[in-house]
Formats: structure tokens, C-alpha cells, sequence
């Protein structure tokens, strides 16, 4: 999810000021913004300690995935991304480590070398938390929070790192007990029917947001009709015993290309799992292919959004949901506050996800949010829900 930090310029457009969205109590009623600030930040990296607590340092070190970074290459860059951030780019401070500002930049420093590099161990990274937290202290309290955004930015790229983490660590089968065990969806299957008409997508301003959910505009949408569950477990198993990995005809080119090359078959915990729990660890090129094999298609993402605002899915934020579309810019995009954020992403390599997993912490998973990914990616918490023109 996070993709940051890299070097990038703010623009010069003012983005709207709003209240750090506390996830912690403040001290007393008399407490300052800054220290509200420092709260929510405060319990943000208690539950990223909570996370890695009862890891080694073997387990933090060790490369669990070739396509994921060590754990403690994320707790380095958490550091450096707030030391970037608030330190240096709010409070005009030098970097605290400018000597590894490269080795925790996630674009000079891709994931598929991040193991077999010198980096700081796990204590010293736990150090340079401590002390970039430190700096980050100070200049708040000297400075105040300017717009809020600088900060709202930092609490959410811990956090989506908390989920980043939990990828590399269910593939590691290091995740705690109970964590990642999805529950049965409630309800009955059956479609929600939407008729053709105006739809008003995208932040509408009143909070923080990030770019790529900025501007809200209207699109006009055909009538369609969308699944009110995710796709279940049973249901991806009657699809996998049926020939879903053995039909042709269900997959798209490049999918099927995918498949073969890495004889993919179901993820290990469609079968294990609860029958009506969402289906999770599922590709695009796998989501594609179901959908295909029902005669349907997966919603796209203005679709999705339309449909989650009515309230009327089931099964929301267990599992993010792969949508058809690709990730663009909306009309009258403007990056904010750097480029790497999201531009630098944009065109048709990159599906997105909507809605949240149980990972997903609630301050992230708000309909207007936009997750992407490679369509092969399956480590990811993903599942599907269905949607098709209108009967």
C-alpha cells in the first residue's frame, strides 16, 4: 500500500486545513494540537511495536519473500519517512541519518534488493524510531502542525505499513494468533441493482485525502447490477474443483500466460478457512478469471464506489476488493505533496482495489480510498465481488 517516501515538491494549490484524526485520547481537555498530535502518533507506533513484539531478530532480518522487504527494512523506513516529513520538510531540520536517505527511499531502493544490503539491525532501527519521534516532538511543539496534513500523512504511512508488514508476515506464518482469520459474511447472496444516472465520486474535501481521490467530479453510469456479498471460500472452491485453473477460455491472455508460467493454483487458505468467509489472497488475473467463468465481470471502481455509498454491501473490510479498472487520474488531477505518491503509478499496469482488509486500519478504509497493485499480486489480502449489466 505505502510508496513513499521519495524526494518530490509541494504544490503550490493550499490543501484544506482540518483536525489531526486522533486515534488516541488527549491528556485533558486544555491539550494543544500538537500534543493531540503526538498522541495519535504515539499510539500509531504502539501497534506497530505490538506487531514485531514477539519477533526475533532473525525474523525481523530474514528475507520472507522476494517480492516483500525484510520487517526491518519497514522500520527503518517508517523512521526515515517521518524524519523526511516533519523533521526536515516541516521543521527545516537536516536529516537525522541523510546518509541513508537512499537505502530507505522505496524507489532508490527496490524491494528486490532490500535483503541483501547493509542496513541498520533491528535494535538500531528501533533507535532511529525513538529518536526521529523525538525530533518530531520538538518541532510540533515549536511549530504546531501548520495545515494538518503533513502529519495526517505520516500517522496514515505507518499504518499502512502496519498492513504491509502483516503481508510479509502471513507469508512468513508469523502472524499472531486469531490475526487474519476472516469471518463468515452475513446475509443472503443475491444482486443490487443500480439504475443509469449521475454518480459523484471521490474525496469531497471536508477531511484529509490523498491525492488521487481529489477532485470529486460526477461521471454518468450505465445501469449495472453488483454482487451484495464477496465471493466466498465455498464458492472459490466449487470454481478451482470445477477446471477454473484448467479452462482456457475463462482467462485472459496475459493471465493465462501468468498461470501457466507459475502453475498457479488456489491460495492454501481458500480451503482452510470458514466456507462463507470472503475468499482472500487472489490475484486480478484469478478475480478476472472467476468472473468470467459466473458469465459476469468485476465492478469497476466508479461502480464499486457508487454501490458501497448506497450501504448495502456485505462484507466490507475484510478483505480489499479488485475492481476492473485501471489506476488513472481523475479529470483535474494535481499531485500533492509529491509525485511518487501516486502519479508516477498511473496508466494500465495497475489494478485497483477498493474498500479495506481486516488489516486495514479504520482511518484508511473510507469509500473514497484507492488501493492498486500488479494484477499477479496475490500476497495482498484481496477477494472479489461480482457485478454485470443490468437484467
Amino acid at each position: 500500500m505505502s510508496r513513499g517516501p521519495a524526494e518530490g515538491t509541494f504544490y503550490d494549490e493550499p490543501a484544506p486545513s482540518l483536525p489531526m484524526a486522533t486515534r488516541a485520547e488527549p491528556t485533558d481537555h486544555l491539550a494543544t494540537d500538537a500534543e493531540r498530535a503526538l498522541a495519535a502518533l504515539e499510539a500509531t507506533r504502539a501497534g506497530t511495536l505490538r506487531l514485531i513484539g514477539g519477533l526475533g531478530e532473525e525474523q525481523l532480518e530474514a528475507v520472507h519473500s522476494p517480492i516483500m522487504s525484510p520487517l526491518v527494512w519497514d522500520l527503518g523506513h517508517i523512521a526515515a519517512y517521518e524524519d523526511l516529513w516533519i523533521a526536515h520538510r516541516h521543521g527545516g531540520l537536516e536529516l537525522l541519518r541523510g546518509e541513508m536517505a537512499a537505502l530507505y527511499d522505496a524507489f532508490e531502493t527496490p524491494r528486490a534488493v532490500r535483503g541483501g544490503i547493509a542496513k541498520l539491525g533491528p535494535g538500531e532501527a528501533l533507535e532511529y524510531l525513538a529518536e526521529v519521534r523525538r525530533r518530531t516532538a520538538r518541532v510540533l511543539s515549536g511549530l504546531g502542525l501548520g495545515d494538518g496534513q503533513i502529519v495526517e500523512m505520516v500517522l496514515r504511512h505507518e499504518l499502512q505499513h502496519g498492513e504491509t508488514m502483516r503481508q510479509t508476515m502471513a507469508i512468513a506464518g508469523l502472524l499472531g494468533p486469531g490475526e487474519g482469520v476472516l469471518e463468515p459474511v452475513p446475509g443472503a447472496d443475491g444482486w443490487l441493482g443500480f439504475a443509469a444516472g449521475p454518480c459523484e465520486l471521490g474525496a469531497d474535501g471536508t477531511g484529509f485525502a490523498y491525492d488521487n481521490e481529489r477532485p470529486r467530479h460526477t461521471v454518468e453510469l450505465p445501469a449495472f447490477e453488483i454482487a451484495r456479498r464477496p465471493v466466498t471460500n465455498a464458492s472459490w472452491m466449487r470454481f478451482a474443483e470445477g477446471g477454473g485453473y484448467e479452462r482456457r477460455e475463462w482467462w485472459s491472455d496475459e493471465g493465462w500466460a501468468w498461470k501457466e508460467e507459475h502453475d498457479m493454483t488456489h491460495h492454501g487458505d481458500v480451503a482452510a478457512g470458514h466456507p462463507d468467509a470472503p475468499v482472500c489472497h487472489v490475484s486480478w488475473f484469478e478475480a478476472d478469471a472467476f468472473a468470467r467463468a459466473h458469465q459476469a465481470r468485476l465492478p469497476s471502481e466508479m461502480e464499486w464506489e457508487r454501490a458501497a455509498a448506497s450501504g448495502q454491501l456485505t462484507g466490507l473490510n475484510q478483505v480489499w476488493e479488485w475492481t476492473s479498472s485501471d489506476f488513472l487520474p481523475y479529470p483535474g488531477f494535481r499531485a500533492y505533496p509529491y509525485r511518487e505518491y501516486s502519479e508516477v503509478f498511473f496508466g494500465d499496469r495497475y489494478r485497483v482495489l477498493r474498500g479495506g482488509s481486516w488489516a486495514t486500519d479504520p482511518l484508511l478504509a473510507t469509500p473514497t480510498f484507492r488501493n492498486w497493485d500488479l494484477p499477479q499480486r496475490s500476497q495482498i489480502f484481496a477477494g472479489l465481488r461480482l457485478a454485470r449489466e443490468d437484467h
